[in-house]
């Protein structure tokens, strides 16, 4: 495994336990990387975790590199949440000499676990890893949708990669293999008007916290649409997640963010999840941390509740219905899941070469209410998005 040269082991004594402690615990069904037993190798169609304790490009959360082996501490000795429960732990990624070279050694492991069909979990450190991640998808040629649960968009205008930047930085990329950005939770009061009319020229999502708060079902569908996941601790409330040099009395409930790691969990799509922005120096008796790991247990438990009822590759586990619109004249064909009751609907192409590049776009999750809204002669504005990007 050529990304072993990125990793460094975890160290038994950091977790705060040993690992004769973790028989009964999710601890025992993790394989570490530790100095005794060397890095594991990748599986095919598992879950791999990694920590990246890089803090160069975070702005205004210093600290935020101590979280990997924090998260753990409150990782392992959770219970086991499925049978079936195997993690890898590879340990931690070695620091570059510059934040360029982290980044690099990210993208190599992002692409070397994408490519094995598994799905990697990264602790991060800060968000502009979320470039990092990115990187890694493009080392594999492969088109990608990337959400983010984050209170702001990231979207700020300067040259250099940071926390704040590096959705814009990913934009600017040419080739670009980003297809489709969605922001879940986003705060008015944190955000510019302009910033939101930005998102909406580019034809991608964004979802205000109340809005998400008050029906989680489009939070679902957003995930579940995405193949990278990237998540701002700091858009989780202060009470809740008070580790954070930043945090906001305003945002989501400790809660809500474990119903949307299971439902990250569950998609089938979603092949890494970056959890940024823990800073252990500011959190309250290790709080944040905590919760973060118990959202990766919610996490971890979906991953494993995982239904084959994608149409695009079980049509038969799906039933299938076709609504008919006037204006513009065109069918719109949902797709119901008969294990999960989640719902599709297919986003038409015309050009045939863009049918083949977008293949994995073409077949949206929605939700329940948006086939009601076609019923009454309305497009739904999420197809609308993905179908002026397809044939603009």
């Amino acid at each position: 495994m050529l990304i072993q040269q990125y990793l460094s082991p975890v160290q038994p004594n950091s977790l705060g336990y040993y690992p004769s402690e973790f028989s009964v615990t999710l601890g025992s069904r993790i394989v570490t990387h530790t100095p005794e037993e060397g890095c594991p190798d990748i599986p095919d169609e598992g879950l791999v975790m990694v920590g990246v304790g890089e803090d160069r490009g975070v702005e205004n959360n210093a600290g935020c590199d101590e979280a990997p082996d924090t998260i753990r501490r409150y990782l392992y000795p959770l219970a086991i949440p499925h049978v079936d429960t195997k993690i890898i732990d590879l340990g931690n990624i070695i620091l570059g000499q510059t934040v360029e070279d982290t980044y690099y050694a990210l993208a190599e492991v992002v692409a070397e676990v994408v490519q094995h069909g598994s799905t990697l979990i990264v602790l991060g450190g800060s968000q502009d890893l979320t470039f990092a991640a990115y990187k890694g998808y493009e080392k594999l040629n492969r088109i990608i949708n990337i959400a983010s649960i984050d209170s702001r968009f990231d979207l700020e205008n300067n040259d250099s990669i940071t926390s704040r930047t590096w959705l814009r930085n990913i934009i600017m990329q040419n080739p670009n293999y980003l297809f489709f950005n969605a922001n879940i939770g986003y705060q008015t009061h944190l955000v510019g008007q302009d910033y939101v009319r930005l998102m909406d020229d580019l034809k991608f999502d964004a979802y205000r916290l109340g809005e998400v708060r008050h029906d989680m079902t489009r939070a679902e569908t957003l995930i579940r649409n995405s193949d990278l996941l990237s998540v701002d601790i700091g858009a989780i409330r202060q009470s809740d997640a008070p580790g954070n040099l930043s945090p906001s009395p305003h945002g989501f409930y400790g809660e809500d963010y474990c119903q949307m790691m299971r439902f990250a969990g569950m998609s089938n799509k979603t092949s890494c999840l970056g959890l940024f922005e823990v800073n252990p120096r500011y959190d309250n008796r290790g709080q944040t941390s905590h919760m973060v790991a118990q959202g990766l247990w919610y996490f971890i438990e979906g991953y494993y509740l995982r239904k084959h009822d994608n149409p695009r590759f079980f049509p038969e586990n799906c039933k299938h219905f076709i609504v008919k619109m006037e204006d513009p004249e065109i069918d719109l064909e949902f797709y119901k899941s008969k294990l999960s009751d989640r719902w599709w609907v297919r986003v038409p192409c015309d050009d045939s070469q863009l049918q083949e590049i977008y293949s994995n776009q073409l077949m949206l999750p929605c939700t329940y209410g948006d086939y009601l809204q076609s019923l009454k002669g309305e497009l739904p504005a999420l197809w609308m998005k993905y179908y002026q990007r397809l044939n603009s």
